[in-house]
């Protein structure tokens, strides 16, 4: 551990996650993490992934928090939020050089003292207590009683809980200048922008013909917007259009749904690869952080059609690799579709595209801001070491 000034040596490092749960969008930017700190120790609040989906842990058991022994937190983990704040501030990184956390909720939070550098790759600010707090709210039918109010006093301490806890990050890396805005917004700092991994090499595109079919996939939650996807094209029973996926929201869906919208819920990998691969283009409805899937699409050569804000602006080119449509209607969905089918586009353009958000390139943006930022704190370290 450093005392009073920077050390030369490799530094020790701690890595600090969320919940781990499942391997998703945080986990792949958190495995590349690991293999750029093979030493690294691992710290996350609970830990419940399933044996079959820890080997990108790459053998590390993290040290969890107590939250990992309250009752029913294996399904009800997020319950368990406003413990969260207390909770991570229990995990004892003192001992470490570094310290790298991966936060969209309380993971920023983590206790460090004035000799050691603290770098946060934020997926996001905490959604639910800055500027999606009225959403949360209505989505949760929290609009007024005493529930509602005591749900408002929650994210209220939330708030400036998180807030308080970014003065003690060193160095914010936002995973696109959407996040980078909302960091700016929440927290009053300026952040990186380093795009986080997209599989390229599994996502590929194949020289088989295109399917007569849009394609939508998404988790089946209210913010994903896969209700106006649903109800634009059971509008237009010419057009077919296939979804992927499940969630909450799934029935309510269905409902919804036309005899020219299938739903083939939630499918695996290679159902999803060869869906993509063979669709005339990937709808997404959702304004999203980053938008790992828009991405995916692309790497299989696939056109997108996207709401025009988020994420999803820095990784879709407009009428180079699919289109926008500026509001959340019906009506914007079912012009960016006409608009589209007018257009012609390259598949190797579209392809392009995506590997700059390859996995390689993501280790070579954070490698390079890594040797810049831990060298002028005096720190030597080379991936890998």
């Amino acid at each position: 551990m450093m005392s009073g000034s920077r050390v030369s040596a490799s530094p020790r490092v701690a890595i600090v996650h969320e919940w781990l749960t499942q391997y998703v969008g945080s986990e792949r930017v958190l495995e590349q993490l690991l293999r750029l700190f093979p030493r690294a120790e691992l710290f996350a609040v609970a830990d419940f992934l399933p044996a079959d989906e820890r080997g990108f842990l790459q053998g590390r058991r993290p040290r969890t928090t107590w939250i990992q022994s309250l009752p029913f937190a294996r399904t009800r983990y997020r319950s368990y939020l406003p413990l969260m704040p207390l909770a991570i501030e229990q995990l004892d990184v003192s001992g470490f050089d570094l310290v790298m956390s991966s936060s969209h909720a309380v993971a920023k939070g983590v206790l460090t003292g004035p000799d050691q550098v603290h770098i946060c790759y934020c997926h996001s600010p905490m959604r639910y207590a800055w500027d999606l707090q009225h959403q949360y709210l209505r989505e949760s039918g929290l609009n007024g009683g005493v529930r509602a109010a005591a749900a408002r006093a929650l994210l209220h301490y939330l708030r400036l809980w998180d807030a308080r806890t970014a003065n003690g990050v060193n160095h914010f890396v936002a995973n696109s200048s959407y996040i980078a805005r909302r960091i700016r917004k929440a927290y009053g700092r300026d952040a990186v922008v380093i795009p986080p991994p997209v599989d390229t090499d599994f996502f590929t595109p194949t020289d088989a013909p295109r399917g007569g079919y849009f394609l939508a996939a998404s988790r089946f939650v209210p913010y994903k917007r896969m209700d106006l996807i649903i109800r634009a094209f059971s509008q237009r029973p010419d057009l077919r259009l296939v979804v992927i996926g499940d969630g909450p929201a799934w029935r309510e869906c269905a409902r919804l749904a036309g005899p020219n919208v299938e739903l083939r819920g939630q499918r695996p990998a290679e159902e999803l690869r060869e869906a993509l691969r063979g669709a005339r283009a990937f709808v997404f409805a959702a304004e999203e952080d980053f938008g790992i899937l828009p991405v995916e699409a692309q790497a299989c050569g696939t056109p997108v059609i996207a709401f025009g804000r988020g994420g999803v602006v820095d990784s879709v080119a407009p009428d180079e690799t699919g289109v926008f449509f500026d509001e959340q209607s019906e009506e914007a969905l079912l012009a960016a579709v006409a608009r589209l089918e007018t257009m012609r586009f390259s598949a190797d353009t579209i392809r392009r595209r995506a590997e700059e958000f390859s996995v390689e390139a993501f280790r070579t943006r954070m490698t390079a801001h890594l040797r810049e930022t831990l060298a002028a704190a005096g720190m030597k370290w080379s991936p890998d070491s």
